[in-house]
């Protein structure tokens, strides 16, 4: 591949992209053979939700797995590496409702504009795997899978609380009630009791908790998230005696993990829908109206532990129960949840920090019953509460006990008394997946007034939605459709109704990577070619799906291992959660005060400051954060791909930061990539196959880089590759014409090309290369020239260096010496000064004294 002519040839990804896009779709060369006898390989980056557009999050996030992939390919590895649409969710309904569109007509519209994006990047996807979770298909397996778990006794159905929006007539998660209000319709939210689905997560609680050990190839942040999500905890579990008011006689449960604060106690707080909370209020309207307050309040654990802690007096105490005399007044509390514990605390204000709050609003007591040491038990608190560790003091009999001694006694105390019981505890709740949602799995149950809960027979799966809906009344379709919900009874033949709950969107998630690997129409997986496939060898994806994605799909996997469809536990053996791409704002004041953002297409950067391009007027130039929709600091893939074309694209994505850390998006650093690619090209045009003659140091450079891009481009680390290469292209650059030259850039292109394809293929083809380079093996590797066989000798004289000599390793000391001593720059420091000792490092250094 040479250029004789003259003319300037730069390399035309307009034309190159699309061209060599269509060669391996044509040679089906991404498509994973389950039966072939080469060693498996699954690489899966986390599937998109179809809104519409692939940002740039989505293109490095999939850049990353692509580059594995076809490294993978390239090491003789089969490589399934698939993609898919997680389409269920509520944001389709919003735009039937906003829009008056279909949420299945809105989603494949937006599968079908992001399949052709992901195409233009050049992705070495598998996509006769492709699957919509909205496909009947699909979803019908999972209600199959569902009924499934539900014979094993791992599905129920019970009553439960839940956040009902009486203006949009739905459930709603607690992450989508703010400050009291529906996310959308903005109405309060009230508390209501709902028949609801759930599936039993908690009976996997402590084998999730110790799967987490064998997840070494897991980020140690990831596994401690969902180590406090499961939330195991030791502690004592006790009652208080109640006297006074509604709750004269009766006890009050509680729970603590750290019992040895417990002569710190100053009050006793139940949540707003305790029995005894529901007691008071019952002949007390200011405490209904307190208790109605707190459910207009917060309901995430996060919104509680910054909202202000508010408490109503009930005017019931609750006796000490190692010290009786004392009594604990009794509170309604906002911070408590009823679904959490036994929905009572008991308050320590002075060694936590919720309760400190508590406690100094209402002018309770504040004790300090931790120290670090016995002269500090009187030590005031400075304004906060303090958690950690010491001695027990201000606590009768427990006084100088360290903290587990003092544990382990009051426990003793407790379960000797008969008032309490040391116990383990979960953070983790059963997962409840019913969604009163059209746009989502229905439910494969009937319902029916003689024979109750019926499971739909697996012969009539799928049980599929109906088109014909609307979407102007607020509330679920489903409930009010004329004809889909009534159906008779698989048991008696009587009338019955189905059920009109569909599932959580994370149930179609917790089993996708399953579906991928194997495809039978009659089944939802088949188990030998799973098993030939998993656990997914490298799973890539937001750091924001760390807890309850992954916690999910972990339990999926067991819970299918649980009743024999499945041989393993863990779905994924590697995890990696890549950095957000990000960008600076560009704004303006604007209508009370609320800016209008401007796209960085609208805007011209000038130095520091900018403008915009209508019109020249100034602009504020804000942080750099990710990227986002309402602040409209986005880059448009597709404007980005035409004018640079995919390769500097990708190139960008791997280069700058290392990928577990955020990338700034900026202009010259795309810029440069565009350079970088034509760079590239002009070097590739000079490989001369017929060149002769050796080049050992160029050579030798070559195959370190070799090894060494394998290597980070295994653990992830692209931009350590990318380095390495920058460096080799470098060395040949400045190298004379020889067969070693040669021989590095064969090297560099096939190095290149799972991170540039489409340059790759060109040069390739050009270079007369066998078939497509996305066939071709990754460079062999000369063991011999990994090592040096030279080495760079510096050479002091008074503790300044002199002179740099290249020599053989090895070289004995008498030859170093002399070597040194014959360097006219060192002749000329040491000007006939009598040399009294020279010191040679074998390999480094030879230092001369006079």
């Amino acid at each position: 591949m040479s250029n004789t002519n003259g003319t300037d040839t730069r390399f035309d990804p307009s034309q190159a992209d699309a061209k060599w896009q269509q060669a391996w779709d044509e040679a089906g060369c991404f498509h994973a053979d389950s039966n072939s006898d080469k060693p498996k390989s699954y690489v899966l980056e986390m599937f998109p939700y179809p809104s519409g557009h692939v940002h740039m999050g989505h293109v490095r996030n999939y850049t990353m797995g692509d580059v594995l992939a076809r490294y993978k390919r390239m090491r003789g590895f089969e490589v399934l590496h698939p993609m898919g649409w997680d389409a269920f969710g509520m944001p389709a309904e919003n735009a039937a409702m906003e829009k008056n569109v279909h949420p299945g007509g809105w989603t494949r519209a937006n599968i079908a504009h992001m399949k052709s994006q992901l195409k233009r990047i050049g992705f070495a996807l598998d996509w006769n795997r492709e699957f919509a979770t909205c496909d009947p298909a699909y979803y019908g397996h999972e209600q199959a899978l569902f009924l499934d778990l539900y014979a094993s006794g791992l599905v129920y159905r019970k009553e439960s609380e839940v956040n009902w929006d009486p203006v949009d007539q739905t459930v709603l998660a607690n992450e989508q009630v703010i400050d009291g209000k529906g996310w959308r319709s903005g109405a309060e939210i009230e508390k209501r009791k709902l028949s609801q689905w759930f599936l039993k997560i908690t009976q996997f609680a402590e084998d999730l908790l110790d799967g987490l050990g064998t997840l070494e190839g897991w980020p140690d942040k990831v596994r401690l998230m969902q180590e406090n999500w499961i939330g195991k905890s030791k502690g004592l579990q006790f009652s208080f005696a109640l006297n006074g008011g509604a709750a004269d006689g009766e006890r009050v449960e509680v729970y603590s993990t750290r019992p040895d604060t417990i002569f710190g106690a100053s009050f006793v707080a139940v949540a707003a829908d305790h029995p005894i909370a529901r007691a008071v209020a019952a002949t007390d309207s200011d405490a209904a109206a307190f208790i109605e307050e707190c459910k207009r309040g917060g309901t995430t654990a996060a919104e509680l532990e910054t909202a202000e802690k508010l408490g109503f007096q009930t005017g019931i105490m609750a006796a000490h129960p190692l010290d009786p005399a004392r009594q604990l007044p009794v509170y309604i509390a906002n911070f408590v949840l009823m679904d959490y514990g036994t929905g009572a605390v008991m308050g320590v204000p002075g060694h936590d920090q919720r309760d400190f709050e508590f406690a100094t609003k209402y002018k309770l007591p504040i004790t300090r019953v931790v120290a670090r040491s016995a002269e500090e038990a009187d030590a005031p608190f400075a304004g906060e509460a303090e958690a950690g560790d010491g001695i027990i003091v201000n606590s009768g009999p427990l006084d100088g006990m360290d903290v587990d001694a003092a544990i382990a006694d009051v426990i003793a105390r407790a379960e000797s008394g008969g008032w309490g019981e040391g116990k383990t505890v979960w953070r983790l709740r059963d997962w409840g997946v019913s969604r009163q949602r059209y746009w989502g799995t229905p439910i494969p149950f009937i319902h029916c007034d003689g024979c109750g809960v019926v499971p739909v027979p697996k012969a009539q799966l799928p049980v599929t939605l109906p088109e014909d809906v609307d979407f102007q009344t607020p509330g679920n379709p489903l409930v009010r459709h004329a004809t889909w919900k009534h159906v008779s009874c698989p048991k008696c033949g009587g009338k019955a109704e189905r059920e009109t709950d569909t599932l959580d969107t994370f149930v179609d998630s917790s089993w996708y990577f399953l579906r991928f690997a194997s495809q039978p129409a009659d089944k939802p997986f088949d188990r030998e070619e799973v098993e030939k496939w998993m656990p997914v060898e490298q799973y890539i994806g937001g750091i924001e799906h760390a807890i309850l994605h992954l916690l999910y799909a972990r339990f999926w996997t067991r819970a299918l291992q649980h009743i024999g469809m499945l041989g393993f536990a863990e779905p994924f053996a590697s995890l990696f959660t890549q950095g957000m791409v990000t960008h600076e704002t560009y704004s303006r004041s604007g209508v009370e005060a609320r800016p209008t953002f401007f796209t960085p297409a609208e805007v011209e950067k000038r130095g520091e400051s900018a403008v915009l391009k209508a019109d020249g007027s100034a602009v504020d130039v804000g942080r750099v954060i990710k990227m986002s929709k309402s602040k409209k600091n986005v880059v448009d893939p597709d404007e980005i791909v035409a004018r640079y074309g995919a390769d500097a694209v990708r190139w960008f994505m791997l280069s700058d930061s290392p990928p577990e850390r955020d990338l700034p998006w900026s202009e010259a650093g795309i810029e440069g990539c565009w350079r970088f690619v034509q760079r590239l090209w002009r070097l590739l045009e000079q490989h001369d196959g017929s060149a002769t003659g050796d080049d050992k140091a160029l050579a030798r450079k070559t195959h370190q880089t070799i090894a060494a891009a394998a290597g980070d481009i295994e653990a992830l680390s692209f931009n350590k590759a990318v380095a390495r290469m920058y460096e080799l292209t470098g060395a040949i650059e400045k190298a004379a014409p020889s067969a070693s030259r040669s021989e590095a850039i064969h090297s560099l292109l096939l190095m290149a090309s799972p991170m540039m394809p489409h340059i790759a293929e060109e040069a390739w083809a050009r270079m007369g290369g066998e078939g497509l380079i996305a066939n071709a093996p990754w460079p062999e590797v000369d063991p011999a020239l990994l090592v040096d066989d030279e080495v760079t000798i510096a050479v002091q004289h008074k503790g300044k260096l002199r002179d740099t000599l290249t020599v053989a390793k090895g070289l004995p000391k008498d030859q170093l010496e002399a070597l040194a001593l014959a360097s006219e720059k060192v002749q000329r420091s040491v000007d006939g000064a009598e040399i009294r000792k020279v010191i040679v490092v074998p390999d480094r250094l030879v230092n001369i004294v006079t």
